[in-house]
């Protein structure tokens, strides 16, 4: 059982903890305080809903249809590049979005809109479905019996990394008290978001 839940553990840790679309996205929710258990669990439901399939032996579905990535990626990328123009925007404006009483007490963004970002950041990612689906399905199959107990490793990283990325973002809020610091963490995510679009394209 530890044999198995623990690769899967630290190599389903390992693939998320880079900073891309979806963290980024978690973290600004996190210091926001908008949604954020809504965000956290939708992305680590979709994380276990992924990884479950490619441990499952879904992750040979992709080479019967070769069409379906090319698709998820250019999909993907137009709307990381959408995304990321916003947050280029709001990184020039005046103000720069800082945590000040006054915005952190203003209305916060819709429930419906915050998850049908996160669910497009995370299911419009063809990068999602190398790792979990591909990747982890590959290296859960010499497991045999015991790939359940990789699988629940992978899923358990992913749980703890959003709740702990979610959560643990409050403990920056003094830092995002300053616009320039808040338009920083903006023009990162654009250009994070941007960069991965041109690398899904390229």
């Amino acid at each position: 059982m530890a044999s198995a839940f623990l690769p899967g553990f630290l190599l389903g840790l390992s693939l998320i903890v880079a900073i891309g679309a979806q963290n980024a996205f978690v973290l600004r929710q996190g210091l926001r305080r908008e949604h954020v258990l809504a965000v956290c669990l939708t992305c680590a439901l979709s994380d276990a809903v992924l990884i479950a399939a490619g441990v499952a032996g879904f992750g040979a579905a992709a080479a019967w249809v070769p069409w379906l990535e090319l698709a998820m990626r250019y999909a993907g990328a137009a709307f990381l590049v959408v995304y990321g123009l916003r947050s280029l925007r709001s990184a020039l404006r005046a103000g720069g979005g800082a945590l000040t009483p006054t915005t952190a007490t203003s209305p916060a963004a819709g429930l419906r809109p915050t998850v049908a970002t996160c669910l497009a950041l995370t299911w419009l990612n063809p990068h999602v479905y190398l790792d979990t689906v591909v990747l982890l399905g590959s290296i859960a199959a010499p497991f045999g019996a015991a790939r359940g107990w990789f699988g629940l490793g992978a899923v358990t990283a992913s749980f703890l990394f959003f709740f702990a990325l979610g959560y643990g973002a409050r403990l920056l809020r003094p830092l995002f008290g300053r616009p320039g610091a808040w338009r920083v963490l903006d023009a990162g995510i654009g250009v994070v978001m941007c960069a991965i679009a041109a690398s899904l394209v390229a």
